[in-house]
């Protein structure tokens, strides 16, 4: 089971798929509690039409997808839907959609159009190297470090998405702007740790990444630090059985990753509905 450590490759992409798993599980607690799920696909996709649009004009390989994803970020903090027949995230997946649209049409015209497709949609993690680990370890580390200085804020602002109460962001937010500018915040951090998470292991794993404990989670437990706690330590677990499966099996390390994820959440579901059954028993 540790064997696959020898490999210098695979020992890479645990300690990346680690550092990426921990923040976007201890984010997605948030996500999910605002109810955005999409939200992460459409900064993801986002990032990864900065990427294409880099590599059509030729420069700006990281400027430009950091660009196109706070550019995101700072739109996706600023839609304020007040008709109720219509959802946020009904908003978010058009933004998706078009995006995915975009990135497809720009990646045709690259020399290597199918396979750059698939390494947008799932990365290319056994390619890391300690250098990329440095840079992505140390402005994951930075969020990391932002959110629990302010933690309090975060999970207030979720609070209030989770209620609906505007209340209580008019309580806790006493100043003019002070919600809407954590509101960026919040999408601010989140659109920097995908455009970074998605160059190293694509839209789909940084999707299942930040989803997949974080709803795994809930089944679990109810305050907001068991929430945190298990989702980080879920996707620890996810990350090293991925890695082995891509490993033993010779399977795509990305899709192995999202596809362990995927059945842990089952078992979670299945001991959830086991746990619903005998309390209506009792």
């Amino acid at each position: 089971m540790f064997d696959m450590f020898q490999l210098d490759f695979m020992l890479l992409a645990f300690v990346i798929s680690i550092i990426i798993g921990i923040l976007l599980s201890y984010l997605g607690v948030h996500v999910v509690g605002r109810g955005i799920v999409f939200v992460d696909l459409a900064l993801g996709q986002i990032s990864s039409l900065g990427v294409a649009f880099s590599d059509y004009v030729g420069y700006g390989k990281t400027i430009i997808p950091i660009l196109f994803a706070l550019f995101g970020a700072l739109l996706m903090s600023l839609i304020n839907i007040k008709d109720k027949r219509l959802k946020l995230e009904a908003v978010i997946g058009i933004i998706y959609a078009v995006s995915s649209a975009v990135t497809v049409m720009l990646i045709s015209k690259t020399p290597h159009g199918d396979s750059d497709i698939q390494e947008v949609l799932f990365g290319n993690i056994l390619s890391i190297d300690w250098t990329q680990i440095t840079i992505i370890g140390s402005i994951f580390g930075a969020i990391a470090l932002f959110h629990l200085i302010f933690y309090k804020k975060f999970f207030l602002l979720t609070e209030c998405f989770e209620t609906e109460n505007s209340q209580l962001g008019q309580t806790v937010f006493k100043k003019k702007g002070e919600f809407s500018f954590w509101n960026f915040m919040f999408y601010l951090s989140i659109g920097l740790a995908i455009v970074f998470a998605v160059r190293v292991s694509g839209v789909i794993p940084v999707f299942a990444f930040l989803i997949i404990p974080a709803v795994a989670s809930i089944m679990l437990f109810k305050n907001n630090l068991g929430l945190v706690i298990s989702s980080i330590l879920i996707s620890i677990i996810g990350a090293f059985f991925g890695l082995n499966v891509s490993y033993h099996f010779d399977f795509p390390a990305g899709s192995s990753l999202v596809a362990v994820l995927g059945g842990i959440f089952f078992m979670i579901s299945l001991f959830y509905i086991f746990k619903s059954m005998m309390k209506k028993k009792n």
